[in-house]
């Protein structure tokens, strides 16, 4: 019997054709996945000092800037006005409204915005693409 009549000699042949297919293609997949994290931290390092000098740092500088003195102001301002209004109010749903208004704004312009501002400045600070550091 030759081996193009047998069909188990075939299938034989053929599943090695597939392992190997599949093994030059995993190993393909692999070395581009490879190329890709070895090659991209070097590109990175010449590109993070460049960023230091765009627009766009000096606008998430003035952003934050915006929202670490903004926040506090405008939360104050409403925490403040609701106490004063509060004692003026007689309904009781509306004084648990600005009860809550004022406590969100004490929160969130008092406390979360200046700690956001000092967490996110101090990720842009250390940890940045290609060790650049733009002192925001």
């Amino acid at each position: 019997m030759t081996e193009s009549s047998n069909p188990d000699a075939t299938r034989d042949r053929s599943s090695r054709i597939d392992a190997v297919a599949s093994y030059v293609r995993i190993s393909l997949l692999g070395g581009i996945l490879l190329t890709l994290v070895a090659v991209q931290p070097v590109l990175a390092q010449s590109s993070g000092l460049a960023f230091c000098g765009t627009d766009i740092a000096q606008t998430i500088k003035n952003i934050f800037t915006l929202i670490q003195f903004g926040g506090p102001l405008i939360g104050g301002v409403i925490a403040l006005g609701t106490t004063v209004a509060l004692p003026t109010v007689r309904r009781a749903d509306l004084k648990k409204e600005f009860k809550e208004a004022r406590n969100q704004a004490i929160v969130w312009g008092v406390i979360v915005a200046p700690l956001g501002t000092a967490i996110v400045g101090f990720l842009l600070n250390n940890v940045v693409a290609g060790g650049a550091s733009c002192a925001f």
